[in-house]
């Protein structure tokens, strides 16, 4: 990313959440077969609820804190949606809302509703809260006998954090 004079902070924050969802994507369009499924461990949520459990989680937080973007929340919340493209159009529906409601409040310097000092703490809240699912669904696809190698994690997320544009 070039460094122009006029590129604010808040782009490269609002990039590193599109990253963000683009690496749950990656991960999602990268699952062996049966992926979804995966379970970390017996009563554990299933790598689909998961998914749909970021969504929730997401949305839930935009109703709350920049209810002029909410969407309608799903009816449940931990969802075993086995259609790896409807997760995926969930997944960038609820992200464009938090990156809106985000851009929004913090260009018009309005406060969050409910939660959070700055709309900008929503954001590392989500990274922080995703990046911590990620972490359970690489250890459910491993602890059912489907593992994704360094390699092929790497490609998919760490690649999309530290390439240039």
């Amino acid at each position: 990313m070039s460094r122009t004079h006029d590129e604010s902070l808040l782009e490269v924050l609002l990039d590193s959440w599109d990253r963000n969802n683009t690496i749950l994507l990656n991960l999602l369009r990268a699952l062996p077969e049966g992926g979804l499924e995966a379970r970390g461990m017996v009563g554990s949520p299933s790598v689909a609820e998961l998914f749909t459990h970021i969504h929730y989680v997401r949305l839930v937080f935009i109703a709350e804190d920049a209810p002029e973007f909410a969407r309608d929340l799903p009816e449940e919340e931990w969802v075993d949606e086995r259609d790896p493209g409807r997760v995926a159009q969930m997944l960038n529906d609820s992200a464009r809302a938090v990156r809106d409601a985000v851009k929004s409040r913090v260009e018009t310097g309005q406060d969050m509703n409910v939660h959070y000092d700055h709309p900008i703490l929503l954001l590392q809240h989500m990274l922080w809260h995703e990046g911590y699912h990620h972490g359970q669904i690489k250890l459910a696809l491993k602890a059912t006998g489907r593992p994704m190698t360094d390699k092929e994690a790497g490609r998919v997320t760490w690649g999309v954090w530290m390439r240039k544009k």
